[in-house]
């Protein structure tokens, strides 16, 4: 037994939690309102699933987001996999909990962040532990890949592709 209780883990823990909980609701509910989301993950984290192209183009980290387009959510204990669609073509990731940097849902203003932690525990911790907030930006996927487009679905309703977008945006 430790002479601490590790506050910073246990809040990463719950944070996890949170976002698990939100993506499961919106997995067998869809998205409410206004609601949607932009998530960074570190694409060298053991477990995640991207396509070969993905990770060669974003070798550290990339943001996805969930709001127009986006098929067969499913969450799981460890992670969540997505189909999302990147220029005209679907892509199914797998994204282990462990693997996020950031979690944002920019309509009600919410977000989380995570980051490196000390030597001794491999995972990330919430940012604010230390009083810092680091400023670094997510690599923006090139727009001439991944043209935004409109698709139609067959029962009429407009869907759009998937984004990767810098969150320095929301930044104020």
């Amino acid at each position: 037994m430790s002479d601490t209780i590790d506050y910073g883990n246990l809040m990463h823990d719950a944070m996890r939690d949170l976002i698990r909980k939100v993506l499961d609701d919106v997995s067998s509910a869809g998205l409410p309102g206004e609601h949607h989301f932009f998530i960074n993950f570190d694409t060298r984290h053991d477990g995640v699933e991207v396509a070969d192209w993905m990770h060669d183009r974003f070798p550290e980290d990339m943001t996805i987001v969930l709001q127009h387009w986006f098929e067969n959510l499913t969450v799981g204990d460890d992670g969540f996999s997505v189909t999302l669609n990147f220029g005209d073509a679907p892509e199914t990731l797998f994204v282990p909990f462990d693997a996020i940097n950031t979690f944002v849902d920019p309509s009600v203003e919410f977000g989380l962040r995570f980051e490196i932690q000390d030597e001794h525990h491999p995972d990330l911790h919430l940012a604010g532990d230390n009083g810092e907030v680091a400023e670094e930006a997510a690599p923006v996927a090139d727009p001439e890949r991944d043209e935004r487009t409109e698709d139609t679905d067959p029962q009429g309703d407009t869907q759009k592709e998937a984004e990767i977008v810098r969150l320095d945006s929301f930044r104020k």
